[in-house]
This record gives C-alpha cells, sequence and structure tokens, in this order.
C-alpha cells in the first residue's frame, strides 16, 4: 500500500485561484496529516481524502511544520472533530500553536503596518483580522532536529528554519520523500524559497536548502506548489547557488 499521498486542494481567494499541499500518510496503525490549511478546510482536507481512496475518520496524528495561517488554521477544527488525535510540533513553535505566545506572523504583520503605503492597508488590516482570528490547539508532543518518529515507515525531523524558527521539514526515507513545508516551494516549474517578505530570518532560509543537499531525495512534496520530481538534488543546489549569490 503505498503510504504516501499528497492531497492538492485548490480554492479561490480574491477572485484568484491558488493551492497548497497537504500530505497524508497511512499504514496499518496509523493516518497522519501533515498541516492542515486555512480556517474553516477541514471539507476541503476530507474531499481531497476521499479522492485518495481514503478519510479523515481514521486520523491518529497531526505533524505541523510550522505556526502559520495556512498550516494551522484547521487544527484546532480537526481536533475537535477528532479528540483523540495526537499533534507534534517542533519545539520552538508549539507556544506560537498552543496559544501561550503570540504568532511571530502577528507581530511581524504589526510592526510593519505603519511603514505601508495607503493603498497597501486595508489587505494589511484584513491579514492581521485572520491571524487575530486563528484558534489555539493543544500540542501533545514536540519534537527536534534529527529525530526519527516511528510511525508511517519512519519520518526524520529535519529542522529547516528561517521563514519561522521552529520550521521543520519531514524526511520519509523509506520513499525517498522530503516534505518541505515552505522551506522550499515550487514556482514556474522551479524551486524557490517561499515568499521572502514573510521570511523572518532569511540567512537560517538559505541554510535550510543547504541542508536538505544532505538527504537521498527522489521527489519532494511542497506545501505550495505540490510535487517535484526529476533531479532534485540538481535543482536544490542551483536554488542554494543562487540565494547565495544573491545575499552577496
Amino acid at each position: 500500500m503505498k503510504s504516501c499521498h499528497p492531497l492538492e486542494i485548490e480554492f479561490e481567494y480574491n477572485e484568484e485561484l491558488h493551492s497548497i499541499t497537504p500530505v497524508l500518510l497511512q499504514d496499518e496503525h496509523d493516518t497522519i496529516l501533515i498541516d492542515c490549511g486555512y480556517p474553516g478546510f477541514t471539507n476541503h482536507l476530507q474531499h481531497a481524502a476521499a479522492r485518495h481512496g481514503m478519510s479523515l475518520h481514521s486520523l491518529t496524528k497531526i505533524i505541523v511544520t510550522h505556526h502559520d495561517i495556512d498550516h494551522i488554521g484547521s487544527l484546532a477544527a480537526l481536533y475537535r472533530l477528532h479528540p483523540d488525535v495526537s499533534v507534534t510540533v517542533h519545539e520552538r513553535e508549539a507556544p506560537y500553536i498552543d496559544g501561550s505566545k503570540k504568532s511571530l506572523r502577528l507581530e511581524q504583520a504589526e510592526s510593519t503596518f505603519c511603514s505601508l503605503p495607503e493603498d497597501a492597508k486595508p489587505y494589511a488590516k484584513q491579514f492581521i483580522r485572520s491571524l487575530q482570528s486563528v484558534e489555539s490547539a493543544p500540542v501533545h508532543r514536540t519534537v527536534t532536529d534529527g529525530e526519527l518518529l516511528p510511525w508511517c515507515g519512519g519520518i526524520r525531523v529535519v529542522a529547516t528554519p528561517g521563514h519561522t524558527p521552529g520550521h521543520i521539514s519531514l524526511y520519509l526515507p523509506a520513499e525517498k520523500t522530503m516534505v518541505t513545508g515552505d522551506a522550499v516551494v515550487i514556482e514556474d516549474g522551479k524551486l524557490n524559497l517561499a515568499n521572502p517578505g514573510y521570511t523572518l530570518h532569511m540567512d537560517d532560509a538559505v541554510r535550510s536548502v543547504q541542508r536538505l543537499l544532505d538527504y537521498d531525495i527522489r521527489q519532494l512534496i511542497c506545501y505550495h506548489g505540490g510535487l517535484f520530481q526529476g533531479d532534485v538534488k540538481k535543482a536544490l543546489l542551483r536554488l542554494f547557488r543562487d540565494l547565495q549569490n544573491k545575499q552577496g
């Protein structure tokens, strides 16, 4: 049985078509969701799972790569629907997910608001309200770099900070697949960093791309862009060198 299922979800926002790619892992013991979309996306997730002949009714675990709204927006709702599910995150992300600290993305949006041009402020206000509305959710397990989670054939935790301080990617050795979260994305068929304007520490983000080169990767699953196959190492190396050149 194929255990790794990218869940491609398309949706409209501001009259534009967008997509995200959470991942569903399954074996005879567990059904694991990696990242869970914006608020109100539980139906999107269920429909995407159904296209693979699967159901979220068997969900046992959720792993979150980081605390941005498009990755944790439906976490609290999913937990209400499946109260026996355990939630796993990096230890540095946990306080922003369980609500004990204010979201770093919200702090970033609030701190830059006054410097924005007037025509950008209505969108920024909407964005801030959206971030403020995200519900906190319980965290049951925290992880650190290098841990091997003994689920679905093994899931290696790979710290890829930069986009947020506790951002993780997840390596599936049995499938030679790296689930990248927002460490890298696909734009116009090529690998890139997620929106640099939202990257909290660019130097760390560049080093995280370099870290991915340490793994034997057959394919990447990028939250924004979906499946990247072909010569993954060559594409990552090209991105890393391009980013180095931009940094001077």
